[in-house]
């Protein structure tokens, strides 16, 4: 009888032996992903501008560098070029094989149009005009800074490590996921967050042009889209012991087959299809965990 070990979900979806850096790792759906890749034993370089935050994140959720894997702090900003090749530097210092993968999660949102958007008469032309005009052109240099432009220059910087990742890690090709959201994939405006959805779907975008540009480095490019997930974006706050979001009490997700909003289990499948030995062979795709959102909404592409 022949052995098909190799198909089960511990060995499918095993992180062993694999080095990731996720970017906005402390909170939200970025601390989501580093629990998901070091509970299945992957070596996690977790970074914001946040350093308190991030060293109690590794203190608290941090493995055994074995079976359970690793995360370490690194503070860094990804705002600006100098902050990345800071953070680029301290990470090789420590990743002296590279990183097979890079999580391109930091993100914000914050734009005045949408304070009070779902209460303006959409049909009233200067009541609606003034809610957009709410809007400053800085808040939209800053969410399109920080949102595409930011991914670009880390993921940019990243190649080489990436590269040397993929030449040490036999049977896996490094890669870059890009964390957009389904605002970048709907019609509508995300309850006014023109920018914000703007930069998602720049995101979208450029990462199928990376997928195609980055093969002949071998470094692969994929995705995660993700709906409504507690964070400090969508809940306003985090647990300053757990530093975990909750959404429970609000009616997010209510009408999703699911009935609720997404959980850290729900993005721990996704990271785990993609960033696992168990995603080698996807390239330039995306999942769009949602429960349902882009289906249900007409307004969806």
């Amino acid at each position: 009888m022949s052995d098909h070990s190799h198909l089960k979900a511990q060995n499918l979806f095993s992180c062993k032996g694999l080095t990731a850096v996720v970017t906005g790792g402390g909170t939200g759906i970025g601390l989501m992903q580093t629990l998901a890749l070091v509970e299945n034993g992957a070596k996690v370089f977790i970074t914001s501008r946040n350093a308190e935050k991030l060293q109690d994140v590794a203190k608290k959720y941090g493995g055994d560098g074995n079976s359970k894997g690793e995360i370490v702090a690194v503070q860094g900003d990804i705002s600006n070029k100098e902050g990345i090749e800071k953070l680029v530097k301290e990470i090789e210092s420590q990743a002296k094989d590279g990183i097979n993968v890079l999580f391109n999660n930091a993100g914000i949102a914050g734009e005045g149009s949408r304070e009070g958007y779902e209460d303006v008469n959409t049909e009233d032309a200067k009541a609606y005009s003034s809610q957009l005009l709410k809007s400053e052109f800085k808040e939209w240099d800053d969410i399109l800074h920080t949102n595409v432009a930011g991914q670009y220059f880390t993921a940019a910087a990243f190649i080489p490590l990436l590269n040397a990742g993929a030449k040490s890690t036999k049977g896996y090709a490094s890669q870059i996921i890009n964390v957009s959201s389904i605002s970048g994939l709907m019609k509508g405006a995300s309850g006014g967050q023109f920018a914000y959805a703007a930069s998602k779907a720049a995101l979208v975008q450029m990462s199928k042009v990376m997928a195609r540009e980055f093969l002949p480095l071998k470094i692969r490019v994929n995705q995660i889209a993700p709906g409504i997930f507690p964070s400090e974006m969508t809940a306003g706050d985090s647990d300053k012991q757990t530093h975990k979001s909750d959404l429970s009490d609000t009616s997010k997700g209510k009408g999703l087959p699911s009935g609720r909003p997404g959980n850290e289990n729900d993005m721990a499948a996704a990271t785990l299809y993609l960033a696992s030995y168990a995603g080698v062979f996807v390239n330039g795709q995306f999942i769009a965990p949602d429960g349902g959102a882009t289906v249900a909404t007409p307004s969806s592409i």
